[in-house]
């Protein structure tokens, strides 16, 4: 267990009032951990203290958007690996070793993972399946988080790996929590669309919702899930419907007032 205690990766992870997840995502890989950056925007519970309690390097920023925050956590790592985590995300023993070995052998430039979601007391099994994300790379490969608020995904020079073992993702606390949530990303990722250029088209409103629901209960099989595979499904269709309902709010007051930045 020393020679993987040594191994020469960075944690980088953004956090914002997460006392309650982030000290057992820290712990969870803190033993092949050679060092751990947290970008912290101003929390207003203890997840600073916890975080630097367990080890972290933590740095105090203002929130600049889910990309922008993600590669100044990048920036500040300094280990030839970098293993991008959220607050609500604990690795698998299973995927402890396989990072290990990873990082030993060095066969690709980057691995994504496969992460598996923690929702309302149960792990799905085909909700959100496979949820394949790019997340250990090395640092050479000019590793760069793209894409739209809050969807970010990260990029890299050359061609990944998968690895074996999933990311265990606490995802909400409960439904209020789901559904707050839900309606915050809608708007942020409306805003982004806006801000890209996109346009609000009304079929957006009477058929995209539908496709969502039917991707996801039906072709993801989230009905195998149960009550829990129904609900995401639904809060699919309720998503799609809300982020274009809040494209065509900013179409007719582009000014926003004040919402979101817009």
């Amino acid at each position: 267990m020393s020679t993987i205690a040594e191994l020469p990766l960075s944690v980088s992870i953004i956090s914002f009032n997460e006392a309650t997840n982030i000290g057992r995502t820290l712990d969870s890989i803190k033993p092949i951990a050679s060092e751990i950056i947290v970008v912290d925007s101003h929390s207003t519970d203890n997840t600073r203290e916890i975080a630097e309690k367990i080890g972290a390097k933590v740095f105090d920023e203002k929130w600049k958007g889910h990309i922008r925050q993600k590669n100044s956590a990048f920036e500040k790592c300094t280990q030839p690996w970098i293993l991008s985590l959220d607050c609500d995300e604990v690795v698998s023993p299973e995927l402890y070793a396989a990072i290990a070995k990873a990082v030993n052998e060095g066969a690709h430039p980057g691995y994504s993972i496969n992460r598996r979601t923690f929702y309302l007391g149960k792990l799905l099994q085909y909700t959100w399946q496979p949820d394949w994300n790019l997340r250990l790379v090395r640092k050479d490969a000019n590793p760069r988080w793209v894409g739209y608020d809050p969807h970010d995904r990260l990029q890299i020079e050359g061609r990944s790996g998968c690895l074996q073992g999933d990311l265990v993702h606490y995802s909400y606390t409960d439904l209020r929590d789901h559904m707050q949530r839900l309606v915050a990303y809608a708007e942020i990722t409306a805003n982004s669309y806006h801000k890209n250029g996109k346009r609000f088209h009304w079929y957006h409103l009477l058929i995209n919702p539908q496709v969502a629901f039917i991707k996801k209960y039906m072709l993801k099989r989230a009905f195998l899930d149960g009550s829990q595979g129904f609900i995401v499904s639904m809060s699919s269709f309720i998503y799609v419907f809300l982020k274009y309902l809040f494209l065509w709010e900013i179409k007719r007051d582009p000014s926003g007032k004040g919402k979101f930045n817009r």
